[in-house]
C-alpha cells in the first residue's frame, strides 16, 4: 500500500481521496511488526478500551457506519448495542491484529469504489446528524478527521509498546 499524501492531481475528488488513503495507511504502518500481546495491550488506566487491535476495529466499523448505514440508508448491523455501544473496540482484542488490518484494507477499496462512483455532492440516504443529511463530501472530510485523530492514539500505544515511532 503505497502511503503518500500528494494526490496524483489538484482536483477537490482527488485531493479528499488521497488523504482518506494517506490516513488509512497510516493505521497499517502504526500497526506493522507489532507483536501480538503489544496490539492487545490497554496500557492506559483510565482507558481501558483503547488498545490497537480497538482502535483498527473501531475504524473498520466507523468507515462502514458512515458508508453503508448513513450514505447508502442499509440497516445498521455493526456490532454495537445499547448495552455495549462501544463494543467494536472490546471485539477487536478477540482477533489477530493482521486478520484486522487485511479486513478494513479489504473494506477500504470497496469504499474506494462506492466513493469514486458518486458524486461529492450526492447526500445520505440517512438523516444524520441533527436531522441533516450530509452530503459524501462531508463523510469523507470527517473520515479523514477521525482516522488521522486515531492513528495518533495508535502512535501513543505504539511507542508506549515498544518504543517504535515515525511519521
Amino acid at each position: 500500500m503505497t502511503r503518500t499524501d500528494l494526490p496524483a492531481t489538484w482536483d477537490e475528488r482527488a485531493t479528499l481521496a488521497t488523504f482518506l488513503d494517506y490516513v488509512r495507511a497510516t493505521v497499517h504502518a502504526k500497526c506493522e511488526g507489532a507483536a501480538e500481546e503489544h496490539a492487545r495491550s490497554a496500557p492506559l488506566p483510565t482507558s481501558p478500551l483503547t488498545t490497537m487491535s480497538g482502535l483498527v476495529s473501531h475504524l473498520h466499523w466507523v468507515e462502514y457506519f458512515w458508508f453503508q448505514v448513513v450514505f447508502l440508508g442499509e440497516e445498521d448491523r455493526g456490532p454495537w448495542t445499547e448495552d455495549d455501544p462501544d463494543r467494536e473496540l472490546r471485539i477487536g482484542v478477540e482477533r489477530p491484529l493482521a486478520e484486522l488490518l487485511a479486513e478494513y484494507e479489504a473494506q477500504c477499496a470497496r469504499y474506494r469504489e462506492l466513493v469514486a462512483s458518486h458524486d461529492l455532492d450526492d447526500t445520505a440516504k440517512r438523516a444524520f446528524p441533527q436531522g441533516r443529511n450530509v452530503t459524501l463530501r462531508w463523510i469523507i472530510m470527517h473520515l479523514i478527521e477521525e482516522t488521522a485523530r486515531h492513528n495518533g492514539h495508535l502512535d501513543i500505544l505504539r511507542e508506549m509498546a515498544d518504543g517504535v515511532t515515525g511519521d
